[in-house]
């Protein structure tokens, strides 16, 4: 395997990637959208037009309502805001401030100053971030507990899109890697990198999920545009039925696990020959639920955290993970690998 394919490994063993690249070359394609007409990104920064805000049962603890308010930022990226502290500040998303990527329930956690400043599962959040083309933004919450909706993130899109977008007088920044890079973990799962191409601010995905339930395996191939972003936002979180048998029974046991707001209407349940909940975002008689949530939700949430600018170039995902994904942003900037295009 020549080693140009995949580039610089960062972390982990030539070995594993060399056979989970096999692997991942060999999986069919379910959908590839790369052919579809592609809109331009705006040329300049962007903010909302207005202030807008959302709210659902909180994700870890859904007996509460939780609310989020998005609002106008001239600069600076995305922040967020908790307002039921007095003595926090805001912060911004960065891989400076992941504290965690979860145990039992896998998520992305930011904190700055304070153990008690952060806010959970901000994946489903920060995605709107890269998936609508919005450089700026604050984020005000009142808890560090974020909604979980029945739909994915489209409660989230629709009220962005209902607030609208403002352009700045500036030009959109773009950033890449410098060369190919690729971060693989010791379960075979990769992400790998590659430049943008000179004079093509685009990001184009290919990612692909393999699971020993009635998911299986999945593969879609697309360019990253608002249009396919609300598509793709739909994609519920999916679990096992036997990691959600033990959330509504040992799992009780934690504090962490025992108040979920996990339901059959806002996870997508997967047993090994079928599923609990009827499956969405079928394609030619397959449900890519599962494949579309990870490409956009999880995914771009980790691009997010690239706090210059637009991340533009290629990215690979196999049967990867937010650990992996938060890993890989970091190397970046450990190694110094992000430059402007």
């Amino acid at each position: 395997m020549p080693e140009a394919s995949y580039g610089r490994l960062l972390a982990g063993s030539p070995e594993l990637l060399q056979r989970a690249w096999a692997r991942w070359q060999q999986q069919p394609v379910d959908w590839d959208l790369t052919p579809e007409p592609w809109p331009l990104p705006p040329a300049r920064q962007t903010t909302l037009a207005r202030a807008v805000s959302v709210q659902g049962p909180g994700t870890f603890f859904g007996k509460s309502t939780r609310t989020l308010t998005f609002e106008p930022a001239e600069a600076n990226g995305w922040w967020f805001e908790r307002q039921d502290l007095d003595d926090a500040l805001p912060f911004p998303v960065s891989a400076r401030n992941v504290w965690t990527t979860g145990d039992v329930v896998s998520n992305i956690v930011l904190r700055a100053g304070p153990p008690h400043n952060y806010v959970r599962m901000v994946e489903h959040i920060i995605a709107l971030k890269v998936g609508l083309h919005l450089d700026h933004v604050r984020v005000r919450t009142d808890s560090g507990d974020p909604p979980l909706f029945a739909q994915g993130s489209r409660d989230l899109v629709a009220a962005l899109d209902a607030a609208g977008l403002r352009e700045l007088n500036r030009p959109a920044d773009y950033y890449t890697v410098a060369e190919t890079v690729t971060v693989c973990n010791p379960n075979g799962g990769f992400c790998t990198l590659r430049p943008a191409q000179p004079g093509a601010p685009e990001l184009r995905v290919d990612c692909a999920v393999d699971f020993p339930t009635a998911i299986g395996r999945q593969r879609v191939c697309f360019r990253v545009h608002p249009a396919r972003f609300r598509y793709a936002a739909e994609a519920r979180t999916n679990t096992s039925a036997l990691k959600m048998l033990y959330c509504k029974t040992l799992g009780k046991l934690f504090a962490d696990v025992r108040n979920l707001g996990y339901t059959r209407e806002n996870i997508l349940i997967a047993g090994r020959r079928g599923y609990y909940n009827p499956p969405r975002l079928l394609h030619a008689g397959k449900s890519l639920e599962a494949v579309w949530h990870r490409a956009a939700l999880d995914l771009l949430a980790a691009l997010a955290l690239v706090e210059e600018g637009r991340f533009v170039g290629e990215v690979i995902s196999y049967k990867a993970g937010h650990t992996l994904d938060v890993q890989m942003i970091c190397m970046l900037y450990k190694h110094g690998l992000l430059r402007k295009c």
